[in-house]
């Protein structure tokens, strides 16, 4: 199961309002859904009101393997940045292990 987070569309005509959820990426948009992570609410002025998401929550399931859309992935930058921060170092960290090795066999091979 490829597991995405996404955004849920909520609200009525002309007054979106977005839910943040984990869900199997062949559901459709406003679909079934795994676990509810946040909301936000794009009209809204106040910064604080607009994005509500929950951190430890999104981190789990970053860990877990699921994939973040485009649009999520900014908003999760602007709420929560840990999330974003500890995912880049992973990935680098991966990278560098992959040098590591591929350095070790040009060097065995030598």
């Amino acid at each position: 199961m490829a597991l995405k987070i996404r955004l849920r569309q909520q609200g009525r005509i002309h007054r979106p309002f977005y839910r943040v959820v984990v869900t199997d990426s062949r559901n459709p948009r406003d679909g079934r859904y795994v676990e509810f992570l946040g909301w936000y609410n794009p009209l809204e002025a106040d910064n604080e009101k607009k994005i509500n998401i929950r951190e430890d929550r999104i981190q789990y399931w970053v860990d877990q393997g699921a994939l973040m859309s485009e649009k999520t992935e900014a908003l999760v930058a602007q709420a929560a940045p840990n999330v974003i921060k500890t995912r880049n170092e992973k990935k680098l960290a991966k990278l560098v292990k992959i040098a590591a090795k591929r350095r070790a066999r040009k060097k065995a091979k030598a």
